[in-house]
């Protein structure tokens, strides 16, 4: 069996398109429909119920495009409106939270684990709720980061504001001395460097995006849903977004290593 229907992708803007990236290298025969809600960017600051009426409003999006199944590249959402929508959509939904703590998990030797991320996503305590619920003896050092996101989204990825103010934010979690930090964001690995420099070297970075795109794989292959291995190229990728696309292709050129010539601006439903 296959299925030749798109993956839909989903973000607050395109700190999502590290997912993408992930997707192209483990699933070279998906074809894949990527919405940036760069309009409404950041979703941290937002209200639960904010949020969970633009996740609905990006996955009605999406299967307007006939979109097999629907992941949520955005922390924030995953972490506030995963259970929501997953009740409500008759495609399967995942999120990126879940292939970050287990990854997290398997990583630390020490059980001290930091989580970076939005306002919202920090004070859900989703994060540090599962991982003390997969190893009850872990302990979480949680700290939100809501500039990160306007940085990532300006380009200011290696800027001395950017450097001072990633010290800032991460001093409460060299603190606490942890050994392995969740980028809590799937704009974070954008500041993967800056991050790195202030945490230093012993301290291990996880992004989400890569254990995302195998769990993806997994559920497509279990539900018979995976594509026929066919050769696919960038231009296979359909972009859209909410606002400003010629910035999101300029900013996500910097995500993906290729020209993105396919950038739509499009409502949200």
């Amino acid at each position: 069996m296959s299925d030749s229907r798109p993956i839909g992708i989903f973000d607050s803007g395109m700190g999502g398109l590290t997912v993408v990236k992930e997707m192209l290298r483990l699933l070279p025969a998906e074809q894949l429909v990527y919405f940036g809600d760069t309009a409404r960017v950041p979703y941290g600051p937002k209200s639960v119920d904010t949020i969970i009426r633009f996740s609905i409003e990006n996955i009605l999006f999406l299967l307007k495009h006939r979109v097999k199944m629907v992941v949520i590249a955005c922390n924030t959402a995953s972490s506030v409106a995963l259970a929501t929508v997953e009740d409500s959509f008759r495609v399967p939904i995942i999120g990126v939270i879940e292939p970050g703590v287990k990854e997290a998990l398997r990583r630390t030797k020490s059980n001290r684990v930091g989580v970076i991320g939005t306002r919202t996503t920090v004070k859900s305590n989703t994060y540090a709720r599962l991982l003390k619920e997969m190893r009850p003896g872990v302990t979480v050092a949680a700290q939100s980061c809501p500039l990160f996101v306007p940085l990532v989204e300006e380009g200011w990825l290696r800027h001395p504001l950017t450097r001072a103010i990633a010290a800032e934010y991460l001093s409460p979690l060299k603190s606490a001395k942890v050994d392995t930090l969740i980028l809590g964001c799937t704009h974070y690995p954008l500041l993967r460097p800056v991050i790195q420099q202030v945490m230093g070297p012993r301290v291990c970075l996880i992004d989400s995006a890569r254990q995302v795109a195998q769990q993806t794989k997994e559920l497509l292959q279990h539900h018979g849903m995976s594509a026929a291995s066919l050769p696919r190229n960038a231009s296979a990728v359909r972009f859209f977004v909410s606002d400003e696309p010629d910035n999101f292709a300029a900013v996500g050129r910097r995500f993906l290593g290729f020209p993105l010539n396919n950038v739509r601006k499009t409502t949200y439903v």
